[in-house]
């Protein structure tokens, strides 16, 4: 009998959770740790097999995941139960496998998303109004917070950071609010034409909250551009502690210009929450 030449490839789909305060970003990286290349090796390790698994949004070095999506292919016919458990005993403790399951022919785990969202964190040290029983004091953030949190010594105002958001939603060219590097402006579209370069993307929900004494900053768009997001952060604490009026951000985006927007905020407190297919 002439064996066939035929491989049967297993098709999976992922969801990680991970502190990406040890790695180098998601991308692979010649003698750096990686979120990718960790779980490569991980798959290595259990499978016998090289794979580069495909995640979702290639977050940048000291940013969080707590819903970044991976597929990769393997030939080896194994349980999805025994699987996911192996995979989680080969990696650190800084990652998990929150699920595993097939995915359908043809998914990937960028390029068949429509939508992501993100979720930025403030620990504020002097927020106005506050609440608390020594209001002058400024509050001390925790350690055991800190590498999870942007912490931020000016007084910053919940409803001028809303009002500064509010000019996000709808579809917009975000280029004053990308890295300077064009190259690397389109890695984290959705969109399946994402091969186009264009800084034009759309902007569904901006919104800032108080939540068990941070503030929040959640965003769903159809993509995202290299560090736009922080971009965004960057110019919306600018807003909210008076150095320039919400209102402004119409005129930011126009202007087309990243030196027209604010600072880029610090990785440690930017999550990659969720991926919508």
């Amino acid at each position: 009998m002439i064996p066939s030449n035929n491989i049967c490839m297993s098709l999976w789909k992922t969801i990680l959770a991970y502190d990406g305060t040890p790695f180098h970003g998601w991308q692979i990286q010649t003698s750096l740790p990686t979120v990718q290349g960790t779980l490569a090796q991980a798959i290595q390790h259990v499978t016998g097999e090289l794979v580069l698994p495909q995640g979702a949004g290639r977050t940048d070095a000291g940013v969080h995941a707590h819903g970044q999506v991976a597929s990769f292919s393997i030939e080896a016919p194994i349980p999805a139960a025994n699987l996911h458990r192996a995979l989680n005993r080969a990696l650190p403790a800084s990652i998990r496998i929150l699920s595993l399951e097939p995915a359908p022919p043809g998914f990937h785990a960028r390029h068949s998303a429509v939508a992501k969202t993100y979720e930025y964190r403030i620990f504020p040290a002097r927020l106005h109004p506050l609440s608390l029983e020594h209001q002058e004091m400024p509050r001390i953030c925790s350690p055991m917070l800190a590498p999870f949190v942007w912490d931020n010594h000016l007084r910053l105002y919940l409803d001028a950071l809303q009002k500064a958001a509010n000019h996000m939603i709808g579809t917009h060219d975000f280029t004053s609010f990308a890295a300077s590097d064009p190259d690397l402006n389109s890695r984290d579209a959705s969109s399946p034409d994402s091969s186009q370069a264009t800084n034009i993307r759309t902007i569904h929900s901006s919104s800032w909250s108080l939540r068990d004494g941070l503030l929040v900053y959640t965003v769903n768009g159809n993509g995202f551009l290299h560090h736009m997001v922080r971009n965004l952060v960057g110019t919306f604490v600018e807003a909210g502690c008076g150095r320039m009026p919400p209102d402004s951000l119409p005129a930011i985006l126009q202007a087309r210009d990243r030196a027209a927007a604010g600072p880029t905020a610090p990785a440690r407190g930017l999550f990659l929450m969720e991926v919508i297919y």
